[in-house]
Parts: C-alpha cells; sequence; structure tokens
C-alpha cells in the first residue's frame, strides 16, 4: 500500500466519472485511474503557481514519467463524484515523486492509491536539471 508522505502540501482535485470512462460492466476502466492522477498532478502543480504549460513554453522543461502504479481497492462508478489527492513525496533538481488517494465524495470510501515518479526534461528530451526558481518552489512544500 502507498502511503502518504507528511510533505505538507496536498492538493485535491474533483471530478466527476463520465460514462465514456466506464466499460461494459459499469465500473471505471483500469487506465482511467492514471489519466485522473495525472489531471491531480497537473492542478497540484498548478496551484503551486508552476503551471507545466508555462515550464514548457518559457523554459522549456517537460516532466516525464518514469514509473506509475495504481492499486486498485474498489470499482468507480458512473456519475460517481470523486475526489483525486495529490501530493509531492519527493523532489530533487532532476526527479519528482508523487503519491495519489483516489476515493469517492459520497460514501468517502477509498478507491485507489498510487505513485508516479518522474525525470525532468529539456527540449531535446534528454535528462536536465530543473532552474533553482522552480525547485526552490517545489521544495518549500516539502519542508513544511
Amino acid at each position: 500500500m502507498v502511503q502518504p508522505a507528511n510533505s505538507g502540501f496536498a492538493h485535491e482535485t474533483r471530478l466527476r466519472v463520465r460514462y465514456a470512462e466506464t466499460d461494459q460492466m459499469g465500473v471505471v476502466y483500469y487506465a482511467n485511474y492514471l489519466v485522473w492522477m495525472e489531471i491531480g498532478r497537473v492542478e497540484l502543480v498548478r496551484a503551486l503557481g508552476l503551471p507545466y504549460k508555462v515550464m514548457e513554453e518559457t523554459a522549456g522543461l517537460y516532466l516525464a514519467v518514469t514509473e506509475a502504479r495504481c492499486r486498485y481497492l474498489a470499482p468507480a462508478r458512473y456519475d460517481q463524484e470523486i475526489v483525486v489527492s495529490t501530493e509531492v513525496t519527493k523532489s530533487t533538481p532532476r526527479r519528482m515523486e508523487f503519491t495519489y488517494q483516489i476515493r469517492s465524495a459520497d460514501p468517502e470510501r477509498v478507491l485507489a492509491e498510487g505513485f508516479t515518479q518522474h525525470m525532468w526534461l529539456n527540449r531535446e528530451w534528454r535528462p536536465t536539471r530543473l532552474p533553482e526558481q522552480y525547485h526552490a518552489a517545489l521544495s518549500v512544500e516539502l519542508e513544511k
């Protein structure tokens, strides 16, 4: 089981399960949980004032996924409101790690837990170091 770290900063994103996200059995298709983790990650980074689009366009930085895991605990179903809780658990100038908990809003029940590891890439798609101004913004949250 993935245990969230105590980074002091977690972000919650609320979503509603769309019909297109379900399979023939009426439950959410497993790959959609990874999509929801991405949505949570993008919104967390945006909440920190560092939107991906700005980092890509102005600094030529890309955050590539190097590992992803998801443990499924209970099914999500069509029209159910879910909450994706995302937390930065590790941030170095070269790598980042996030943990996720996906739960139903009502009744509150943990549906899935996971984590992703990432590497910073430059415009040439080569590993690079995160500039200090970005790393400082992410690291401050880990120190709280």
